[in-house]
């Protein structure tokens, strides 16, 4: 492995469209070598805008998950922090928003609303934990998932299996990999995200999105902590959203 660039600390983004452009332009000002994945072109593009280094890849295919890894952190000297934000989507999602109630969904809605971002986040904190135990040295990997994660909705109980499905995964790789100082960090983001060109969401008060440049901040919080203070799990809550403990 080439040797750290320039000493800087590196990090590697998956879902680069919002919440991840948002990471990625934060942490390139402030000095790191990034890397942005994602599958369209056009965010592609927006990642090399931003000053980073883009990268195709599929997060739910852990062998793409760990070529990505592999890519920046030949190009950047190794890797400190990996971030899953990427939206899994698998299946027909055209159905009601959530999967839809329980007695009338199929295994159709199943696959897409509760196996997608389960096996997305296997592949991420697989291949992750693998190429961070390979590298030998103290790294961050953050999976991002929503409020589901904490609590089931009626009409969108696919979705939250997916999402429990989520958490389960994190909480166990963060149990696993915590002994090689590798840290394992579930960013709960629990609202709905704001877009980066400010547009307003129907439905949904302004200030009950969450701002994805001060979750970008929650990001480097996390990334900066050290050996003797290390948060497994970080829910992200607008004061104008309501909050369930």
């Amino acid at each position: 492995m080439d040797e750290r660039q320039d000493n800087k600390r590196s990090a590697i983004i998956f879902g680069a469209r919002n919440l991840g452009r948002a990471v990625i332009e934060t942490l390139v000002s402030e000095g790191w070598a990034v890397a942005g994945v994602a599958r369209s072109q056009e965010t592609l593009d927006g990642v090399r805008d931003a000053g980073a280094l883009a990268l195709k890849a599929d997060v739910t295919d852990p062998a793409s998950v760990h070529a990505a890894l592999e890519e920046a952190a030949s190009a950047h000297g190794g890797m400190d922090l990996a971030m899953n934000a990427a939206a899994a989507y698998g299946g027909d999602r055209s159905g009601p928003f959530g999967g839809g109630p329980i007695a009338a969904a199929d295994l159709g809605a199943f696959d897409a609303w509760a196996t997608a971002p389960a096996r997305a986040a296997f592949s991420f904190l697989s291949a992750g934990g693998r190429f961070a135990l390979a590298q030998q040295r103290a790294a961050t990997l953050i999976q991002v998932t929503g409020g589901s994660a904490r609590r089931a909705m009626p009409g969108r109980g696919l979705w939250a299996a997916g999402s429990f499905g989520v958490r389960a995964i994190t909480n166990a790789a963060a149990l696993e990999l915590r002994p090689h100082g590798i840290q394992v960090s579930l960013l709960i983001i629990d609202a709905g995200i704001q877009p980066l060109d400010g547009a307003a969401r129907p439905g949904v008060a302004p200030d009950a999105l969450a701002d994805p440049y001060q979750i970008a901040d929650a990001v480097r919080f996390l990334a900066d902590e050290g050996a003797r203070a290390a948060t497994h799990e970080l829910q992200l809550t607008p004061l104008a959203e309501t909050w369930t403990p």
